[in-house]
């Protein structure tokens, strides 16, 4: 019997869905099961495109935009591109609608109807993106939080609805590991996001540390942004303690899927640290060996608490 035909991504898709190998835990790992791989690198298509869209970094030629109908003199207007985005995404969901224009769109629509993912998530993260072009500072950590609860948290909702094993408990400790992994991204790339004229260091910290917006453009960091960067480090890593519980609680190879995405923040953090927590001359990326050996501590962890 053959399945449904496959969308074939374009080149600019195929750029988006390649990212996929820069991220610090596993997308969609060879281990899981081939209808599991296909869905979850849907959803992904369609987050990195959301966030590519809002970053700015969206492949030259302007195939996105000729795809969502956006005329080529606004395709630089991010906010027009998000309202494109969503657009084509209602299409996904309304029954009887046009095909979605966009390759990626086309190609999560059957993810959609498989899994009956609902449209929330998806809106939450192009809400995400709308914000990042019109607030570029964080008062508090609760409005880093909040922040947080759009940009990451549906990502890990929608791998429990795809793998069929959401429930309220599973959610609230998805929801602090995605959190945690989305504060951690962050510390990684305070020179970059510093380059976009975003600061997700909340002020408040950044105040108690002593640590200005020039403290942060400098070459290395002093020991007030470091101190900073230890003192939010610490944070991420309380909320990933409070969210691993959730790979204990599933079975077999999404186990080790969840496993992985716990580790990759480990992982993470342990090169934050291992670079002095001095992230100013650029992102401290984890070796695979180190998150090799976060997975196996992770999954040892879940095995003692089952």
């Amino acid at each position: 019997m053959t399945g449904p035909p496959q969308v074939r991504p374009d080149t600019s898709s195929r750029a988006t869905l390649d990212k996929a190998t820069d991220e610090n835990f596993p997308v969609a790992p060879f281990f899981l099961p081939r209808a599991w791989r296909d869905d979850l690198m849907a959803v992904y298509g369609y987050a990195r495109l959301v966030d590519d869209i809002g970053d700015g970094d969206l492949a030259p030629g302007g195939a996105d935009a000729r795809h969502l109908g956006v005329d080529a003199g606004r395709a630089d207007d991010r906010l027009v591109m998000l309202d494109a985005l969503e657009a084509d995404l209602r299409r996904v969901f309304e029954p009887g609608a046009p095909a979605p224009g966009h390759p990626l769109l086309r190609a999560l629509a059957p993810a959609v109807r498989r899994r009956s993912l609902t449209p929330e998530p998806f809106h939450g993260l192009i809400e995400a993106n709308r914000q990042d072009q019109l607030l570029r500072r964080y008062k508090t950590y609760d409005d880093l939080l909040a922040y947080c609860e759009l940009s990451a948290n549906p990502v890990g909702r929608l791998v429990l609805q795809i793998t069929g094993t959401a429930s309220p408990e599973r959610v609230r400790r998805s929801d602090a590991v995605c959190t945690a992994l989305q504060i951690i991204e962050h510390l990684q790339d305070v020179t970059e996001d510093l380059g976009r004229d975003r600061i997700y260091l909340p002020a408040e910290d950044m105040a108690r540390f002593h640590v200005t917006e020039a403290d942060l453009a400098a070459a290395t960091g002093n020991a007030s942004v470091r101190a900073l960067i230890a003192y939010e480090a610490e944070r991420a890593g309380r909320l990933l303690n409070e969210g691993t519980p959730l790979v204990g609680s599933v079975h077999g190879r999404l186990k080790l899927l969840l496993a992985g995405f716990v580790a990759g923040g480990r992982a993470a953090l342990a090169s934050i640290a291992a670079a002095g927590h001095d992230v100013l001359p650029g992102p401290p990326k984890p070796t695979k060996p180190r998150l090799l050996r976060e997975v196996g501590a992770v999954l040892r962890s879940a095995h003692r608490e089952g």
